[in-house]
Formats: structure tokens, sequence, C-alpha cells
């Protein structure tokens, strides 16, 4: 968001010819841009290749093919700037799902994000990840057929790319540690949704470390930090009694993210997590500006944590200076 002229992907409608190869020009800025402020994680669009696997539109399936020579270039020049990436595929994919149709798409779109991830030649931490899916009135049994999905069906590149991270409504940290067991399929810890949904109170760090043991030795694992919503919404409905519309308060809802990260959740999360190794994806509304944001919190309100992202006095002044740049602060 600090530079809106960056694109996340080529948003042409299929009219129009769109192609994963303009989308690797957009994503080049981009990472043009994470270098010059030193943020070196980037979640890609599940829409880097349009239409790919669009099932009535085989004029698009071979981009992903077609592009080999500049994925390879945009994964080189991601791993010379020391920007992990990774994929977080739409909600339209369900391992889980007892519509063997379902099922068998999702595995497509997961076979192309794979293999976009492989051409590029990157490391086993560019990884795919995803929920466990729905319930479908049986939770044990959803777990079970996930299991069994991962074990009969996934092609070997996509269970090498593919991370599995709990929800905030559905399927708890136990329930993916319970199928990590029966896959060996490496996990996500998620602090908000562990936070929104938790029916056997693990404690949170015995959580964290038991998820973060899901990976193997060498490779870092990464987790999701977001602070939810606390600000009153104004909506428009229609009142049942007149048929007219009316503005009503509206209260957040806690799985909702907020647009900043509070830094105070922050600080108190990394100091439970003492001592242990990870990269922390943000996942705030404003982005960028949120990470930029953080940073200058970090340094006014706990060094000790800042110290740990590599930050130290030598950034203090700088750091507000480069917020200032982007979003303007609230006069005291």
């Amino acid at each position: 968001m600090g530079d809106p002229g960056i694109r996340s992907n080529d948003t042409r409608r299929w009219q129009q010819n769109p192609h994963l190869k303009v989308s690797l020009e957009h994503m080049d800025r981009a990472l043009d841009y994470l270098d010059r402020h030193d943020i070196r994680m980037y979640r890609l669009s599940s829409d880097l290749a349009p239409y790919a696997t669009h099932p009535d539109m085989p004029q698009f399936h071979d981009m992903v093919r077609e592009s080999d020579a500049e994925l390879r270039a945009f994964g080189a020049k991601a791993r010379r700037l020391g920007i992990r990436l990774s994929f977080h595929p739409s909600q339209f994919v369900v391992l889980n799902s007892p519509d063997p149709a379902l099922v068998e798409k999702s595995i497509w779109d997961l076979s192309s994000q794979a293999e976009m991830l492989d051409r590029m030649e990157l490391g086993p931490e560019a990884v795919m990840v995803i929920h466990v899916g729905g319930t479908y009135g049986d939770r044990g049994a959803a777990n079970a057929r996930w299991v069994e999905c991962w074990n009969t069906r996934l092609p070997e590149h996509v269970r090498r790319r593919l991370v599995l991270e709990h929800d905030d409504l559905r399927f708890s940290a136990s329930d993916i540690l319970w199928i990590h067991e029966h896959t060996g399929v490496r996990l996500i810890f998620d602090h908000q949704h562990f936070w929104c949904l938790n029916p056997e109170r693990l404690e949170m760090r015995d959580a964290l470390e038991r998820i973060l043991r899901s990976w193997p030795a060498g490779q870092r694992p990464k987790v999701h930090f977001s602070s939810p919503r606390t600000e009153m919404r104004e909506q428009k409905r229609k009142d049942r009694a007149t048929g007219k519309p009316r503005t009503v308060l509206v209260a957040p809802v806690n799985t909702g993210h907020a647009d900043f990260c509070n830094p105070f959740e922050f600080i108190t999360f990394m100091r439970i997590a003492e001592g242990l190794e990870f990269d922390v994806m943000l996942e705030a509304k404003v982005k960028d500006l949120a990470l930029i944001r953080l940073r200058s919190d970090l340094l006014r309100y706990a060094p000790d944590v800042a110290r740990r992202f590599g930050l130290d006095e030598a950034d203090a002044a700088a750091l507000p200076a480069e917020a200032g740049e982007i979003v303007a602060e609230e006069a005291e």
C-alpha cells in the first residue's frame, strides 16, 4: 500500500488475455519496493496466474509452463534479495470436502501454485498455506478425510509445499496437530486464531512449540500475527417495520483483522515465544504499512523485542520518518 502503483497480479479480464508473465512484471517492482523497506517476506496473490486452472478456459492452462524463464528469473531475484515468498490459496481450495469434484479442482489449484514455486527454484520454506476446510457436521470425519486426501491423492510436489493452519471458527490447533501426527504435514501457528478457537485450552507456549516442531531441522517455520478489529462501524440496514434503510452501529467481530497490529499484543506474544526461532507474517488490512509502523512501536516500547528483529537505537530516528512518508501521524 506504500506504493499504489504496484499491482499484485494481472487483473485484466479473460477477454484481454491476461498472463502470468505480466503478473511477474508487476511483482518485479514489488520486490524492489520490499527491498527498499527491508521487508523480507511476501505473500503472492492466488491469482498470480490468471485463469490458469479455470475449467472452461483451456487457452490459459499452459501459462505456467510458458513462463518458465520468467519464473526462474523472478525466483532468483527473490533469493538474491532474501525475500521469502509464499502462497495462501483461496477459501475455495478444500481438501476435505465430501464432493470429489471440489477436491479435484482444489488439487489442480494447489498443483499449479506448487509448480510456480518449483519453477522459481525456491527452497522448502516457500510454502502454500491452507486451512483444513469444512466440518460438514462431523469434525472428526472431516479431519480424517483431510488425512486420506494427503495420503492417497496429493501429488508429491504439492505435499512438499503444503502447510496447514488452524482457523478461528472450525479447526483448532489440536486438530491440525492430530492431522500432523497422521501425515507429517508442516503446521502454521496463528496468534489471533489461537485466541478465537482453543476449546482444548492448550497453553500458548506449548502449542506454539509443538507446531514449530512440525518443521524439519534446517527449515525456519513461520507464524501469523494479527490483531482483532476494535472500532465501531456504521452499516445501512433495512428497517423491518418501515422497509426503509437506516443506519445502525455494529460492534466489531473478534475474528476480523485490524488495520494495524497492536504493538502491546505483539510484544507480549514475542516474550512468550522467547528463545524460539521463526519468521512472522503480519496479517493486517494496511499490509506493509502495519509492519513499518510496528517497527517504530517496538523500538519505542520494547527495545528487547526490537533487537530480535535486527532493530537497534540507530534505527530509532529513521523508522518514524519512513512511516511518516507514507501515513500521517496523529498530532500529540
